[in-house]
């Protein structure tokens, strides 16, 4: 059976619920994955995607982080925090992880790490290495295996505009991309170069100095699928018109099709 599986940083679930629910309307996919919903579960608007016959499951924080999972297929919850981590780091809302119709999806949200200098750094890199190990226990059980989210993580050169980022920012310092190589290197795909190989595919434009008008961006969220998942990749489309929506999420969705699973 396929699966559709978009992901989304919506920058508050609450100030951006109108358009989260058109979202849903328009592409209907199998689940979304939200980062940074900036609330509690309470106060989540799980009742306006109830409406269009999604569920959710959610991971909340007041007024930062936060990840939930919207789905309109059955899930089961495996993991509400990312297993390893520091105490510190645990206690922040960044990661949930379901499984649906044979597939572990695990949405994430990971630290900037431009803030709270080298030992706000040191973090990023510790949950980079949580998720690592955690990816490597999954695939040494032979699972089939989605991990999505906002990465904070330009892999390459050509994953940010020229000029957006200083040299040194966290998302691009050698560590950081060691890191995210590592994941690569479980035998995992990065599902956009997998269709894409080359060339900018930006998921965010920021708020400040026309990056928008100007196409100035950035490829941080990302999906990346196990073998068996990589074989069944149908296609990876990037919602580039949501930025231009009115009072717009700096990040726009990502959407995974994973065609159905071979007999």
């Amino acid at each position: 059976m396929s699966l559709s599986i978009a992901t989304w940083n919506v920058n508050s679930a609450r100030q951006r619920a109108g358009h989260i629910a058109a979202f849903l309307d328009r592409v209907r996919p199998d689940l979304l994955l939200l980062q940074e919903i900036k609330c509690e579960a309470k106060a989540f608007p799980a009742e306006a995607f109830a409406q269009a016959g999604y569920g959710a499951e959610i991971v909340g924080q007041k007024a930062y982080n936060g990840v939930a999972v919207l789905s309109r297929v059955p899930v089961r919850v495996t993991e509400r925090a990312l297993p390893g981590l520091d105490p510190a780091l645990a206690e922040q809302a960044r990661y949930i992880e379901v499984e649906t119709r044979g597939v572990r999806v695990g949405n994430l949200y990971l630290p900037n790490g431009n803030s709270g200098g080298e030992a706000g750094y040191e973090g990023k890199l510790a949950w980079m290495g949580a998720l690592a190990d955690h990816a490597q226990r999954l695939l040494d059980e032979d699972v089939d295996l989605v991990l999505a989210g906002d990465y904070n993580v330009c892999p390459e050169d050509v994953d940010f505009a020229p000029r957006t980022l200083p040299a040194g920012d966290a998302l691009i310092r050698d560590q950081t991309r060691a890191a995210f190589r590592r994941l690569i290197w479980l035998g995992l795909t990065d599902a956009l170069r997998a269709v894409q190989p080359g060339g900018p595919a930006y998921t965010f434009w920021d708020y400040q100095a026309g990056c928008w008008p100007q196409d100035r961006g950035l490829r941080i969220d990302h999906a990346l699928l196990s073998p068996r998942l990589a074989e069944r990749l149908e296609s990876v489309r990037i919602e580039r018109d949501e930025r231009a929506a009115e009072q717009p999420s700096d990040h726009v969705p990502v959407v995974v099709t994973l065609g159905d699973q071979p007999q």
